[in-house]
């Protein structure tokens, strides 16, 4: 919902800097590489309960995130590089939650939970991006990127701001897990009748 909005506003900063570090030799797929590593390492500090490292490496991972996509802006784009992507983000995604169940084993359930909606939002981005493909849409919403990005209620910023708010506050992360597990499950509905009016209505069939 925020990524949009915040767009006209990262972009040109990321973009120069993307350009500089392409100057140098960095590769896209290098700094991706170092983002999922940091992002891993925040969730090792949650685990260890060292909230406060946690918070400058998902800051510093979620930028390291930003910088890939305007480094390979600045030199190529590639089909493994949006793959890379991705996978990166939902590695984040899934690590932090985790790493709050597993060091609190009274916090797992709600971890899982949280998981669990990561993983349905996904999908449902994912099948959104693969059809789009297929029916050759595009979109600079988000900026440019890979493949088709549609907009939902919980995107990046807000995933961002949520563990912002586990490590702020790791005593309530049940009730934050479970607040935006729930509005991951509005954003498959939202994605999914987003699908029905520009796919479902072409046909009737699967």
């Amino acid at each position: 919902m925020l990524d949009a909005k915040l767009r006209p506003l990262i972009d040109p900063p990321l973009n120069r800097a993307g350009g500089w570090l392409a100057a140098r030799g960095a590769s896209a797929n290098a700094v991706t590489g170092v983002g999922i590593v940091v992002g891993l390492l925040a969730a090792v500090a949650i685990y260890q309960g060292a909230f406060g490292v946690a918070i400058g490496m998902i800051l510093t991972g979620r930028l390291l995130d930003g910088l890939d996509g305007a480094v390979a802006r600045a030199t190529a784009k590639t089909p493994f590089g949006g793959y890379l992507d991705i996978v990166g983000d939902f590695i984040f995604y899934v690590s932090v939650p985790l790493a709050f169940g597993l060091a609190q084993r009274g916090d797992l359930v709600p971890a899982l939970v949280l998981v669990a909606s990561f993983a349905l939002t996904g999908v449902s981005f994912l099948a959104f991006a693969a059809v789009a493909a297929e029916e050759g849409l595009d979109t600079a919403a988000h900026g440019e990127k890979s493949f088709f990005y549609s907009t939902g209620l919980a995107e990046g910023a807000e995933t961002i701001l949520a563990f912002l708010l586990m490590c702020l506050f790791p005593q309530y992360f049940g009730a934050i897990a479970y607040a935006f597990a729930v509005l991951c499950g509005l954003t498959v509905v939202q994605r999914s009748l987003f699908a029905w009016r520009m796919f479902g209505r072409k046909s009737s069939g699967g």
